[in-house]
């Protein structure tokens, strides 16, 4: 019986999911979560074998499941982590990847392919849909056009932090959390091949980004 987590902001969704998901009779559904901080708590008390997430889980950002997965795969690295979203696209694909994901697939994909991939990722194995298999390939034969190149979100980050900002206040005139400021940080700091602010300040400036 492989167990899972459900966690997407919208109520409809996450119960629309359980209703196809539970027909399965391996499948269980053991709890839900409609943001960062509720589906990092759950996960911690129930341990699921898979966290089925969104990446939009508020408002205020479009990417906070990549937060929740660099969060999980530090903390609990056996989970299989799986994201199902509304978002196609390479650098969201490979950057899932990066934070911790298993598998990456859009809503629009069937529920014979949603329910293998979610068996897959159970197992241990990788679980792309055909669209985000191609941005993985794409990105092993260094064709992908995101690593190395910072996001128009790492990029405002990036100037709020030449001005000296800290994450809080970085994240207050951008209306996002501190913590995804942080996340984003840490892409910027990879991406430029630095471990330090001050040298992702100085390579930014270097390489004409800010």
């Amino acid at each position: 019986m492989t167990s899972i987590l459900l966690v997407d902001d919208h109520a409809i969704l996450r119960q629309g999911l359980r209703s196809v998901l539970e027909r399965e009779p391996d499948l269980r559904i053991v709890g839900e979560a409609a943001s960062l901080d509720e589906a990092t708590t759950v996960a911690a008390h129930l341990e699921p074998d898979v966290v089925l997430m969104d990446l939009k889980l508020s408002a205020s950002s479009d990417y906070e499941g990549l937060v929740l997965c660099k969060a999980l795969s530090k903390s609990h690295p056996t989970m299989g982590l799986l994201v199902l979203t509304t978002f196609l696209d390479e650098r969201l694909v490979i950057e899932a990847v990066h934070a911790g994901a298993r598998g990456y697939v859009v809503k629009d994909v069937d529920t014979t392919e949603l329910v293998r991939a979610i068996r897959a990722v159970s197992r241990g194995e990788s679980a792309f849909d055909s669209r985000s298999a191609s941005a993985v390939v794409r990105s092993l034969n260094g064709k992908g056009d995101s690593e190395g190149r910072l996001t128009d979100r790492e990029l405002e980050v990036m100037r709020l932090l030449a001005s000296g900002l800290s994450n809080a206040s970085i994240g207050t005139e951008l209306f996002i959390s501190a913590t995804t400021v942080k996340f984003h940080v840490s892409n910027i700091m990879r991406k430029l091949h630095v471990s330090r602010r001050a040298e992702a300040v100085y390579a930014a400036s270097k390489g004409g980004l800010i």
